[in-house]
């Protein structure tokens, strides 16, 4: 599984992605996590607000940070 975090480094992406680790802890999956700064990279997703999460290649979530459940359900597809 890739996992990219995307934002500019704020504490919503960090919550992000404390939960994302947390969500794959009680899967007990691994996956690979990238954080991604770079706003025209950022653009390129199609996101308009911060942060997104992006798992294999697909948005699954952005301008908000999902809960540990919902993430876990975001994550065992």
């Amino acid at each position: 599984m890739d996992i990219k975090i995307l934002g500019p480094g704020c504490r919503y992406c960090t919550m992000l992605e404390e939960r994302t680790r947390q969500a794959l802890d009680s899967l007990g999956a691994s996956a690979d996590i990238e954080k991604i700064t770079d706003m025209a990279t950022i653009v390129g997703y199609g996101l308009m607000s911060t942060p997104g999460l992006v798992v294999d290649g697909e948005v699954v979530a952005s301008g908000k940070v999902p809960s540990v459940r919902q993430l876990t359900r975001l994550l065992e597809r």
